[in-house]
């Protein structure tokens, strides 16, 4: 059923190149992201997302835990960064005269890492590093010295950190670590305008909204409602009951003929699936159904 590709890239990086995003090492997400997470003075800066990650102990290296970012009470976030930008703070950026590194939470609870100067490195995806071997997913380029260096002082800052001592005593994973990914600066404005109507529960999607000058809504799941708008883009919320609550009301819907063309990107750690559908396509018995493994090596 439909047109199927396969595509190198991840998910959000394909996001990105929909939108036009400018790749500079990595994609701007975090600073996207930023505008919409209620921070301030996003543009003057360098922003990388900063996710409180768990790494496991293997038998000869370490990994990175699936939960990305850990959900964590907000109180031991405060407190965690509260440490962190203490530490920080001693080392002062000369021509601003403001910390080098500093730590902020937007309001959605995502951290997020403020460099006064480009630090010269790209970054892995956590999507992309999940369950394998982190030592390989590490900051590339020519800064990645400073940041690993970084990310080693976080960790022995975050060892026997209070609040991770509260939440061991709670059977909750510790964050003994970070996750740097999406940095860069805010890009200009995109200028033009896109008919289209964005939905999702995701502060990048929100960012992204802002800056695509495209309108934004939080993600509905009255279907009915959804379709009153001519042209959408969904992010889908991960859950069990996908099939349940999105993907049967949309073939419905696109066998009703009340979705014309339906177009999915569906993301499997550093590769993409780019589905698209079309109400006619419901005829093409002869095609058999395959599941998405199928697509991906």
């Amino acid at each position: 059923m439909g047109q199927i590709k396969t595509l190198d890239q991840t998910l959000e990086a394909l996001l990105c190149d929909q939108y036009d995003v400018p790749l500079d090492g990595d994609y701007p997400m975090a600073a996207i992201a930023a505008v919409a997470d209620g921070l301030e003075v996003v543009a003057k800066a360098y922003w990388l997302r900063a996710d409180p990650v768990h790494l496991r102990l293997q038998r000869d290296c370490f990994s990175l835990d699936e939960a990305v970012p850990l959900p964590l009470l907000s109180v031991h976030a405060e407190q965690m960064l509260e440490s962190l930008n203490r530490h920080f703070a001693l080392e002062l950026n000369v021509a601003s005269g403001e910390p080098e590194y500093q730590f902020f939470i937007g309001t959605s609870g995502a951290w997020y890492l403020r460099c006064q100067q480009h630090p010269r490195i790209t970054t892995t995806l956590p999507s992309v590093a999940a369950g394998k071997n982190s030592h390989q997913f590490l900051p590339q380029g020519e800064g990645a010295v400073q940041l690993i260096a970084l990310l080693n002082e976080v960790q022995m800052l975050l060892h026997d950190h209070p609040a991770n001592l509260a939440r061991e005593a709670q059977g909750d994973k510790a964050v003994n670590s970070i996750w740097l990914s999406g940095g860069g600066f805010l890009p200009k404005l995109n200028g033009s305008t896109n008919s289209e109507v964005l939905m999702s529960k995701s502060v990048l999607y929100q960012g992204l909204a802002l800056w695509a000058n495209t309108p934004y809504q939080p993600l509905s799941e009255n279907m009915e409602l959804i379709l009153t708008n001519r042209a959408v883009r969904m992010q889908l919320v991960s859950s069990e009951d996908l099939d349940l609550l999105w993907f049967k009301p949309i073939l419905v819907a696109l066998r009703a003929k009340k979705i014309t063309q339906l177009t999915l990107n569906l993301g499997c750690y550093d590769q993409s699936l780019n589905v698209n559908i079309k109400s006619l396509d419901q005829y093409k018995f002869w095609r058999k159904a395959k599941p998405v493994q199928h697509y991906l090596p």
